[in-house]
């Protein structure tokens, strides 16, 4: 876990909930992000970096509370990491170019991969394919 911020990130005023998933790992409440519910064309990025990270296309409501995702954007883009904590044994997913975490994958996803990429929305940042517009998560 990252024990103190890198020094371009105090440039980005992060708020509370967005450091506390993306630097210490955490987890914002279930059913609260902002980006749960967006239905919009366009690519979900890193909110530290700007990475891009998801597909609208890959993105689908899994009903656990948080944005889920198929696949990523593409075979780099996620950095998979073991974790067992909290007594069990899960597989974490950080952006692959900053490590900021984004949350957890899991096997019980839709097909064609099968898999549910399961993302805080305070680690994203989401940018519209029609009019540019970014929104943060």
């Amino acid at each position: 876990m990252a024990n103190q911020l890198p020094p371009d990130l105090s440039k980005k005023n992060l708020s509370e909930m967005q450091l506390y998933v993306t630097q210490k790992h955490g987890t914002e409440p279930p059913f609260s992000g902002r980006l749960l519910h967006n239905k919009r064309e366009g690519v979900y990025h890193c909110l530290v970096c700007d990475a891009p990270l998801f597909m609208s296309e890959s993105k689908y409501d899994s009903g656990c509370g948080w944005p889920s995702f198929y696949e990523p954007v593409s075979d780099n883009a996620i950095r998979y990491i073991k974790d067992f904590s909290h007594g069990m044994e899960r597989v974490e997913i950080r952006c692959n170019n900053c490590e900021a975490h984004l949350g957890h994958v899991f096997p019980d996803g839709p097909q064609p991969t099968g898999e549910r990429y399961c993302v805080n929305s305070a680690s994203l940042n989401f940018t519209d394919d029609k009019n540019g517009e970014q929104i943060e998560g």
